[in-house]
């Protein structure tokens, strides 16, 4: 692994090169207002992997990798590293000089309590992405040496700002992270300052001034503004009010109207790292989604195509398994598996229903339920409106639900109070990371965001997911993962709906926001405005 310690070190010269070159082309300076669609319910990357906190989080906080759009590790906090031959020590050395945005130095100890008291307790994904590591020496003050039970090579794609930010020990040590006030008033490493929240209208970004990286950001500012209404964020952006907009901000069929526009770019790049998939979510604990045969019949009458071609006009592919066809590489993805169509099957659903025995009654209703639907705009309205109607030939009637982030974020994943959820979840560059919190019995973590909702036990497939995370052999390893992608085809305890390409829309005087596989998750470090 010492080759890879060697290109973290070019890849720091290559940047310095490329912001001394850059800066002598662009200008320094300006404001940049983008679109954060919906309201975050918290800046605490620590605690969610909520959208919208991650448009704006990884702005203020760093981590200790970026990722280039090629999934290539580039340096961040991290200058380089070294990777031992058994894989079970992996030895990080940090950037000398950085400072918190308090003017507290950034240390070793920080990444330790980051890694050890946040991330492995709190963080949605951080104990699947961590589980083997047993502790962090600390020997010096820039050097982090994490020592696994064992080795764990999907680890090292999982410390971006987005999916593992450092934060301040001398800040959170001794508090409940989920609780601190630093979830509001966030204080990192990163390009920008935390400013202002004005709460309903938008949150304010300023120059860190002292940034480790020299030269470093080129903006003054950052603003990002919450928009509900989507009709008002695409006049917005047409009006140059607005100069950027990710995920969906704004809605795909003005996004295909605006790409042949003058003046506007829209790209489906810089969602690399993420890999999203649609969903629907069940509880599996109460009827009637306790029966599986009723979940697979939703599988049979939802037309995964029509979803794609009318509501996200074409960008997107329909799901065939619990993971998403981007693993085909590594040899983990199976395809076909049954209960998943491209296109609606009504007449097998009605024969798995009936063959269930869930009849219809006498005005041909055979189970009703709430939907709920991600807060994320109005496509996904327009996405539960087409279920709702979708399911009515199998006798499911359906009642839409739609509410403000936080309340829908505590209704399913600290009450459980649900028994549909349209959601989507990044299955990320490995299983482990992004998967398998969705399945596993230790994943069933009331008040933890976007993990094991369902209540799903299963006591083999936990079995399977170990020995998959586990497995060195890449023949033996998508073995397993055939075998787990099986039994939750027959389960179904969460339906994947399609494979999905997400469109930014942006404002060609908007330049260098290209530079991170991470896209709108990005820093903005690099980001500049050509007058």
């Amino acid at each position: 692994m010492r080759h890879l310690c060697k290109f973290a070190l070019a890849a720091v010269a290559m940047s310095a090169a490329l912001a001394s070159g850059a800066a002598m082309a662009q200008k320094a300076g300006g404001n940049l207002v983008f679109i954060v669609q919906p309201e975050p319910p918290s800046l605490a990357g620590y605690l969610s992997t909520s959208g919208p906190i991650g448009l704006v989080a990884p702005k203020i906080y760093e981590g200790l990798f970026d990722y280039d759009n090629d999934l290539k590790i580039a340096p961040a906090l991290a200058e380089s590293y070294d990777v031992s031959d058994d894989g079970k020590t992996v030895t990080f050395k940090l950037q000398q000089g950085v400072t918190w945005h308090d003017g507290e130095p950034f240390t070793s100890a920080d990444v330790e309590f980051t890694v050890m008291e946040v991330l492995k307790k709190v963080h949605p994904r951080g104990p699947n992405s961590f589980r083997e590591v047993t502790s962090i020496d600390t020997p010096d003050e820039y050097t982090a040496v994490f020592n696994l039970a064992k080795a764990a090579p999907y680890m090292l794609s999982a410390l971006s700002a987005y999916e593992s930010p450092m934060v301040p020990k001398h800040l959170l040590e001794g508090q409940d992270p989920r609780n601190a006030e630093l979830g509001n008033n966030p204080v990192g490493t990163g390009p920008f300052k935390f400013v202002e929240w004005k709460k309903g209208q938008y949150i304010r970004l300023e120059k860190n001034e002292n940034y480790w990286k020299e030269g470093l950001p080129y903006l003054d500012r950052i603003v990002g503004r919450f928009i509900p209404d989507a009709s008002t964020r695409t006049a917005a952006m047409e009006s140059g009010e607005v100069m950027y907009g990710a995920f969906g901000a704004i809605p795909n069929i003005d996004a295909v109207r605006l790409r042949d526009t003058d003046g506007f770019s829209v790209t489906t790049e810089g969602y690399a790292t993420i890999n999203p998939m649609a969903l629907i979510e069940f509880d599996t604990t109460e009827p009637p989604f306790d029966n599986p045969a009723l979940r697979k019949a939703i599988s049979y009458a939802l037309d995964r195509q029509f979803l794609i071609d009318n509501i996200w006009f074409g960008y997107g592919k329909p799901a065939t398994s619990a993971l998403s066809s981007t693993f085909a590489g590594p040899g983990l993805y199976k395809d076909p598996m049954p209960n998943y169509v491209p296109t609606a099957d009504i007449e097998e659903a009605i024969k798995l229903l009936d063959e269930a025995g869930i009849t219809p009654d006498e005005n041909g209703v055979r189970a009703k339920a709430v939907l709920d639907l991600i807060p994320y705009g109005e496509d996904w309205r327009r996405a539960g409106e087409y279920m709702k109607q979708a399911l009515v030939p199998i006798g499911i009637e359906l009642e839409l639900r739609y509410e403000d982030v936080p309340t829908w974020l505590k209704r399913v994943y600290h009450n459980y109070d649900f028994a549909m959820n349209v959601n989507y979840f990044y299955q990320l560059a490995d299983p482990v990371l992004g998967v398998h919190r969705h399945y596993g019995t230790d994943q069933i973590r009331q008040g933890t965001h976007f993990v094991n909702s369902t209540r799903y036990p299963n006591p083999k497939l936990d079995e399977l997911l170990v020995a998959g995370a586990q497995e060195p052999d890449a023949a033996k390893r998508g073995e397993i993962y055939g075998e787990i992608q099986s039994i939750l085809a027959e389960d179904m305890p969460v339906l994947n709906l399609f494979e999905m390409e997400f469109l930014t829309v942006y404002n060609d005087k908007l330049k260098g926001i290209d530079v991170s596989g991470l896209g709108a998750y990005g820093s903005f470090a690099e980001a500049w405005i050509d007058d």
